[in-house]
């Protein structure tokens, strides 16, 4: 076996989680090839292998492999090993120890399902020492005995545990030791470091497809948390809660029970939602139940937390994570519908259904999975993440946002709940420490990504047309004097479409009106300020055309500055201005109000209106150059997705001539000054 190379993550891990680490692909050694979990696996190599001596690691694999070989019991071996309890007295085995108290002996009385032996004696101490053999059960190391004597005896119990070592933690809570560890790193390194415990390398993935993995894991850490994640086959949607995490069911097929999925309603057992952290429905499309109000129950439960036996109202903390492929990629699929349309009839086209998804994850902005994808190097035992992440459970971190983090107005109740949850398990997931501070860097990390993936929601109600949800322009402010910032769902617009969501400030689309050797065509102007004076353009070379725009709008700054910015001295500003050309015309010729505007937006902090493209030369003096053709320079505006067009009002007559499909679609707001064509682009006027 070569040794894997070992890098400065790993030499943190390593000191940091002690016996608590395990080099990830080593679990795959023994994948399938052992009638145990993969997380037991992992569990035992992390106990002889959490090291970085490849020798050590060597002589630790060869223990694992002999324990899971002699200690487990495959398919048609379970008389195998009774007898040889039998004649030897005792056995070591490896299996899923469950216990019950029997009121008719006082005693408490275990159960080995390989043995198929559901009354075993075990000690007091060791059940109560080890009190998740109550609820659900836990693999462990068992040493087995065989009394004779006591199998002489009427309905004796001759099968009996003299020892017990967990494979899964039985301690009540790992979070100290998580709290402890998660010191050594920063938010950058941690983030890696998860994303290696589940599997992936982060060094082979971009920072969006990090994101939307860490993403994924929020339903494991946040109770009653309902996501929807769709996307290509093969991107490994399903396999969180399948392979790592022992408190996660996986629905197959989506075919499911209201029985089984909420309450046997003859026996009073409590269904999946009850008994695990996470249920998923692989297949969404698939989805059905044995009984017509099935997916009713489920939308008050994604509400509630509830549903209902008789007169009995039962609360529950599973989550419902709905996967499922799109047959054609994600562009195409917007044009033939939405982006939930994969969902199943009675679920698609609900848009109160869709308002209990507080996330919408963006499968396909996940590669398909390869051999490359996967890490060779230490991440978190998956037991002990998958323990962390239930105790992590009842934890709240949404008041990380409070007094810190402002959402738009155009955010419902439910969206802020959506958004408030989805931040809460990422701050859980990278700050695990509730007395950890969050810097604001991280936390706007968690609020974007929080706001786009309940926003992906919002759109598709948008689209099946409901005009309640028109609106869906998410943004945020973070503390008292910061800039109002914008939230888009990179699927929904190209770069070179408008779209509604306002730009950043100091951002301007623009036309340019062309001339003699060009025809007009689209440009963004960006302008950023710092300490100095002047203006600077970034371009190399800068196209002569606009180099003079940019002149001219410096000029006209300078000398209307209180007008136009106020109290806000441009002179002791240096500024860097950027020209971005999105069509065959290069020049960026007559763009000096649109620079103008740039300027002012940079200095004042604030957005122009979404959905603006202006259009205007200025002279040294402040006057308006004429616009020869408006018409085209419209209908471009169109073309772009543009819903405003601010103009000079000299361009008033020649757009009487526009169509009434044009007018239909566009806002024209025409202007006669500078000041008059800022207030307008700034929706004050």
């Amino acid at each position: 076996m070569n040794p894997v190379p070992i890098d400065s993550l790993d030499r943190i891990a390593a000191e940091a989680f002690d016996g608590y680490i395990v080099r990830k692909d080593l679990a795959h050694k023994f994948k399938g090839q052992y009638p145990v979990p993969t997380y037991v696996g992992e569990f035992l190599l992390g106990r002889y292998c959490a090291s970085t001596d490849p020798v050590e690691i060597e002589e630790g694999l060869a223990i694992v492999e002999r324990q899971l070989r002699n200690r487990t019991v495959r398919a048609g071996e379970a008389e195998l090993f009774k007898a040889e309890a039998r004649e030897r007295g005792s056995i070591k085995l490896i299996d899923l120890v469950t216990a019950r108290l029997d009121s008719a002996t006082d005693s408490y009385l275990a159960q080995l399902p390989s043995l198929q032996l559901r009354d075993v004696r075990i000690d007091p101490s060791l059940a109560t020492d080890n009190q998740r053999v109550f609820t659900g059960g836990f693999y462990a190391e068992v040493d087995l005995e065989y009394d004779a004597v006591i199998a002489q005896e009427k309905y004796g119990r001759p099968f009996g545990i003299t020892a017990l070592r967990p494979i899964q933690l039985s301690t009540r809570s790992p979070l100290e030791t998580l709290y402890e560890g998660r010191k050594a790193f920063t938010a950058e390194q941690w983030k890696h470091f998860l994303l290696r415990s589940i599997g992936f390398e982060p060094a082979e993935l971009t920072q969006r497809q990090q994101d939307v993995l860490l993403l994924r894991i929020v339903p494991f850490v946040e109770r009653n948390y309902n996501m929807v994640e769709l996307g290509p086959r093969g991107t490994g949607k399903s396999h969180l809660f399948q392979q790592v995490s022992p408190y996660a069911h996986l629905i197959s097929g989506g075919k499911a029970t209201v029985a089984k999925m909420f309450v046997n309603n003859a026996t009073g057992q409590r269904g999946l939602v009850a008994q695990y952290d996470v249920v998923c429905f692989d297949e969404v499309s698939g989805v059905s139940f044995d009984q017509k109000d099935g997916v009713n129950i489920m939308k008050g439960y994604m509400e509630s937390g509830e549903f209902s036996r008789g007169q009995e109202s039962i609360r529950a903390e599973g989550g419902i994570v709905l996967v499922g492929n799109f047959d054609v990629d994600v562009e195409h699929q917007q044009r033939i519908g939405h982006l939930l349309s994969p969902l199943p009839p009675e679920m698609r086209d609900d848009t109160a259904f869709m308002d209990r998804i507080h996330a919408y994850v963006p499968g396909w902005d996940v590669p398909k999975l390869h051999s490359g994808l996967f890490t060779q190097h230490f991440g978190l035992v998956s037991d002990f993440l998958a323990e962390s992440w239930t105790r992590l459970r009842p934890q709240g971190r949404s008041s990380v946002m409070h007094n810190r983090v402002q959402l738009g107005g155009a955010l419902s109740g439910r969206d802020s709940t959506a958004v408030q949850r989805t931040v809460s398990g990422l701050i859980k997931l990278v700050y695990p420490d509730p007395e950890s501070q969050v810097p604001d860097e991280d936390l706007e990390w968690a609020v974007r990504l929080a706001l786009e993936s309940r926003r992906r929601v919002k759109e598709q109600q948008k689209r099946i047309g409901a005009a309640e949800f028109r609106n869906t322009h998410f943004s945020y402010t973070i503390g008292e004097d910061g800039t109002e910032q914008f939230v888009s769902t990179p699927e929904v617009q190209s770069e070179d479409s408008i779209g509604t969501d306002p730009l950043p400030p100091g951002q301007v689309w623009a036309i340019g009106g062309g001339g003699t050797d060009e025809n007009a065509g689209l440009f963004r102007v960006d302008a950023t300020f710092g300490p100095g004076s002047g203006v600077r353009v970034l371009n190399r070379p800068s196209p002569a055309p606009f180099t003079e725009s940019v002149r001219y709008a410096e000029q006209n700054l300078y000398a209307r500055a209180k007008e136009l910015v106020g109290d806000n001295d441009p002179r002791s500003h240096e500024f860097s201005i950027q020209l971005r050309a999105f069509d065959a015309a290069k020049g960026g010729a007559a763009l000096g109000f649109p620079v103008l505007l740039a300027l002012c937006s940079a200095l004042l902090g604030k957005n122009l209106r979404g959905g603006l493209i202006a259009v205007g030369g200025l002279n040294l003096g402040g006057g308006l150059d004429s616009v020869y053709n408006a018409v085209d320079i419209a209908e471009l505006a169109v073309e772009k997705g543009a819903t405003f067009l601010l103009i000079p009002i000299s361009a008033r007559r020649q757009l009487n001539e526009l169509s009434d499909e044009m007018i239909m679609k566009l806002s024209i707001l025409y202007y006669a000054e500078p000041r008059e064509g800022l207030l307008k682009a700034l929706g004050d006027f």
